[in-house]
């Protein structure tokens, strides 16, 4: 039994015989009747009496109208979702991102996408480091990632475009040491207490350079919760290394945000697995990328 056998007996039952049933469906009769006469063999029984041109329900016949209508009207449906997401103008997708980097870029381009396609759902999977990105990628649990890395992305386990560079800033409270200043040179770091991520991260790996660069600072305390930084500050545990896209959420909070010379980068990379993209995910890299230049 299938779908196309339920479809050519609905219409037999509809227009009242298999020439007019033919007509509709614009196949022809003995094409009709043999889909008919294959469903009756499925089921193992008749579903109409065939009177000259006429066709009669069985008992039979009139027991699968309601289970066959059902089935096309499912079918119909499923094809109409399939075709919502197709079109995306409904659906769903994944994506990995690092914590810093869904403050921005990711919000920007959530919200283009949104605009274009309000119709899709964008879920947003934490992830603390560049290669807990590339490994929900990679393994299918997100179709995009991003994420930020000092150096380059490898490409032979992802496809990757560089959106952005971030550099590095410091927060600190106000009228804290360096109050009133819109830079600080990394030496100045030396005596500070720092807040710090957890290794793996962009910003602990440019933490532990300053160390290796003779610049002695004391840690006063280390988190995984990234939202934790700023109400960390605020309180005056210390101060924070962060990436430039913490410069307007910390600066609204209260906090004060300097440049620390010299400018020191991330890029930020948008990345998704090889292979063909779902429509939504598609759609969402055809925004992010300029054409060309994946």
């Amino acid at each position: 039994m299938d779908i196309r056998q339920l479809e050519y007996f609905l219409a037999v039952v509809d227009r009242g015989g298999f020439n007019r049933a033919a007509s509709a469906l614009y196949v022809s009769q003995p094409s009709l009747s043999q889909a008919v006469r294959a469903l009756e063999r499925d089921l193992g029984t008749e579903l109409f009496h065939r009177i000259g041109r006429r066709a009669v329900l069985t008992e039979a016949g009139r027991a699968l109208i309601e289970p066959a209508r059902a089935s096309v009207r499912s079918l119909e449906g499923a094809r109409a979702s399939v075709a919502c997401v197709r079109e995306l103008r409904a659906g769903g997708l994944d994506m990995a991102s690092m914590p810093s980097q869904a403050v921005q870029p990711l919000t920007s381009l959530i919200r283009s996408f949104a605009q274009r396609h309000p119709g899709v759902t964008v879920s947003v999977k934490a992830a603390f480091t560049a290669r807990d990105v590339i490994g929900a990628v990679r393994t299918g649990a997100a179709e995009l990632g991003l994420l930020a890395s000092a150096g380059s992305v490898p490409y032979t386990e992802v496809c990757a475009h560089v959106l952005a560079e971030q550099r590095f800033v410091l927060v600190a409270p106000p009228g804290g040491p360096f109050a009133g200043r819109e830079a600080v040179a990394c030496e100045e770091l030396a005596g500070q207490r720092l807040i710090v991520g957890q290794p793996g991260t962009g910003m602990r790996a440019y933490v532990d350079s300053l160390r290796d660069q003779g610049i002695d600072f004391s840690v006063a305390a280390e988190t995984e919760h990234r939202v934790a930084l700023l109400p960390l500050v605020l309180a005056g545990v210390g101060l924070a290394v962060v990436t430039d896209s913490w410069r307007d959420i910390a600066r609204r909070a209260g906090a004060d945000v300097l440049d620390i010379e010299p400018a020191t980068a991330l890029s930020v990379a948008l990345i998704s697995r090889r292979g063909v993209l779902s429509p939504a995910a598609a759609a969402f890299w055809g925004m992010a990328v300029p054409t060309g230049t994946d």
